[in-house]
């Protein structure tokens, strides 16, 4: 019974023989078609991924500088000074109860550390901006609004500086 139904199945394959391997190639066509679609997507989703990366590094930046304007407008002493450390954006002891410009030092997105590149005014001491310190490239080349189209044509995040620029003094001309 064994020798018949050892043979049985030859003679199945023997009727047969276009259809040897069909299915085989059918399953390996099937795994790369696959695999292309995987590569694809993920292709996809690590850009989506960078560009909202992006988002979150032009919002922490704005979020930095509007602490700087914040700092140097409030504060006894002179007004327009400027903070040494990013730590005295988040508790500033300046005044008799604590402001916080901050309520935290942000983590840079794009580098995924709290790390950021520093911007000092002309004294060498006071912060007037920050930068990321990654090398990586932008794929956000232009559309910046007004405070930062200097990034157009930035071509490393390092290059997008945050920067507090003090208002302009009015000069006042008396006849």
């Amino acid at each position: 019974m064994v020798n018949r139904i050892a043979n049985g199945s030859r003679d199945l394959h023997m009727n047969h023989p276009q259809q040897q391997g069909f299915t085989y190639i059918a399953v390996l066509l099937l795994v790369a078609l696959h695999g292309a679609v995987l590569a694809a997507a993920g292709m996809v989703w690590h850009t989506e991924g960078q560009r909202e990366k992006e988002r979150e590094l032009l919002f922490i930046g704005e979020q930095f500088r509007l602490a700087l304007h914040s700092y140097a407008e409030t504060g006894s002493g002179v007004v327009g000074q400027l903070p040494p450390t990013l730590d005295d954006l988040v508790l500033d002891r300046r005044l008799l109860s604590t402001k916080r410009h901050l309520r935290k030092i942000f983590i840079d997105p794009m580098t995924g550390q709290a790390q950021w590149g520093i911007l000092r005014a002309t004294d060498g001491k006071s912060i007037i901006g920050v930068y990321s310190l990654s090398h990586d490239t932008p794929i956000k080349v232009d559309n910046f609004p007004p405070p930062y189209q200097h990034f157009n044509s930035a071509s490393q995040y390092n290059d997008w500086k945050f920067q507090y620029v003090p208002p302009k003094k009015a000069l006042r001309i008396f006849d």
